[in-house]
C-alpha cells in the first residue's frame, strides 16, 4: 500500500529505484522551510504520513458522524424552507467527508480500511457528536457554535503542507462558513420568537458552548502532537491560541443572539475574552466512549455500512465490467 515509503505504490512499468532517505529529507524540510506543498509523489518521513492519516482520517469520520444529529431533525424542520436547508447542510457535510477520505487515499490509506477503523474504534472522530440534539433549537447552535468552531480550526489548514488536504479544505470551509450563518439566522428567528423559543435558545447554548470549546483539543500543556505537527506545516496554530479567536469572535455574537454564555468567569483582559476552566475530565470521558450518544453514533454508521454493501459491490461489478470491455 505504501510502495517505499515516498509515496503511494507506483504504478507498473515505472522505474522504482531505491531512494536516498538522507537526500530526500533534506529536501523535504527545504519544501517547508519555503512553505512549499508536499505532493502525493513526494518523499515523507513515515512520521508525518502517519500523522496525517490520523488527522485526515478522524476530520472524515467526524463529517460523516456529524451527518446523524442533524439528519435526526430534517423530517421535523419547521417548515419546508428549513427542511431545504438543513437537507443541503447534511448532504455538503457527506461530500466533506469524501473530499476528506480521498485526500488519505492519496497517503496510500484506503477507505475501506478507514471506515473499518472507525467502527472497530481504533479511529475516532469529534467528540462534539457525541452529545444529542434534544430541540430545534440545538440545529441553530450546531450551525452557529459548532460550524463556527470548525471554521476556526480548519481555515488554517488550507495552508498545511500537504497538498491534497490543503485543497480540500479551501472549499470546506467556504461551505462550512455558510453552515454558520445558517445557524446564526435560525436563532436570531428564535431569539425575536415567543418566551418559549428564547428558552429553547438559551438552554440550547447552554448545552453546546463548553463542548464546543473542548473541539480544539486538550490544553497545549497537554497536547502531545501539536508540537510536531507545527513543525511540519500541518497545524500553523496550537490548541489554544485557536481557542481564544473562536471565544472573541462568539462573545460579539452572543450579544447580537441576547443570550448569555454559560460562563461566570468569562471577562475582557487586554481585549480577548478570557474563559473560565474547562471540564477536561468530562472530555476525556466522551473519548473513552463514556458520552451520551458515543455507542448510537457508531451503531448506526455500522448499520449504515453494512447495509450499503450491496451498493459498493455493485459500483465494483460495474467499474470491472467497462475495464474488460476497455481492454
Amino acid at each position: 500500500m505504501y510502495g517505499n515509503d515516498f509515496g503511494p505504490s507506483a504504478n507498473e512499468g515505472e522505474d522504482v529505484r531505491p531512494i536516498d532517505d538522507a537526500a530526500a529529507q533534506v529536501r523535504f524540510d527545504a519544501l517547508l522551510a519555503d512553505d512549499e506543498r508536499i505532493e502525493p509523489r513526494d518523499w515523507m518521513p513515515a512520521g508525518y504520513r502517519k500523522t496525517l492519516i490520523r488527522q485526515i482520517a478522524q476530520h472524515a469520520h467526524s463529517e460523516i458522524i456529524g451527518m446523524q444529529p442533524e439528519g435526526n431533525w430534517i423530517t421535523r424542520a419547521p417548515s419546508l424552507r428549513r427542511k431545504a436547508i438543513l437537507l443541503a447542510k447534511v448532504q455538503d457535510e457527506a461530500g466533506h467527508g469524501l473530499y476528506l477520505y480521498s485526500a488519505a487515499e492519496t497517503l496510500g490509506a484506503e477507505r475501506d480500511e478507514l471506515t473499518e477503523m472507525l467502527i472497530t474504534g481504533r479511529q475516532r472522530y469529534s467528540s462534539i457528536f457525541n452529545y444529542p440534539a434534544v430541540t430545534w433549537a440545538d440545529v441553530g447552535a450546531i450551525g452557529w457554535l459548532v460550524d463556527g468552531a470548525a471554521i476556526v480550526n480548519q481555515v488554517p489548514i488550507c495552508r498545511c503542507s500537504y497538498g491534497p488536504y490543503a485543497r480540500a479544505m479551501i472549499r470546506i470551509c467556504k461551505e462550512e462558513s455558510f453552515h454558520q450563518r445558517q445557524g446564526f439566522e435560525l436563532l436570531l428567528t428564535l431569539s425575536r420568537g415567543t418566551d418559549h423559543q428564547r428558552t429553547m435558545l438559551q438552554d440550547a447554548v447552554d448545552r453546546w458552548w463548553w463542548p464546543s470549546l473542548m473541539m480544539f483539543g486538550p490544553p497545549d500543556d497537554a497536547s502531545p502532537n501539536t508540537a510536531q505537527s507545527m513543525a511540519w506545516g500541518i497545524k500553523r496554530h496550537t490548541n489554544d491560541e485557536l481557542r481564544q479567536r473562536f471565544v472573541d469572535m462568539t462573545v460579539p455574537q452572543a450579544d447580537v443572539l441576547g443570550v448569555s454564555l454559560p460562563d461566570p468567569d468569562l471577562e475582557l483582559v487586554d481585549d480577548h475574552w478570557r474563559h473560565g476552566p474547562i471540564d477536561w475530565d468530562e472530555f476525556n470521558a466522551v473519548l473513552r466512549g463514556e458520552g451520551a450518544c458515543n455507542r448510537q453514533r457508531i451503531e448506526h454508521r455500522t448499520t449504515a455500512h453494512t447495509d450499503g454493501a450491496w451498493v459498493r459491490d455493485a459500483a465494483a461489478a460495474y467499474a470491472e465490467k467497462h475495464q474488460r470491455a476497455a481492454a
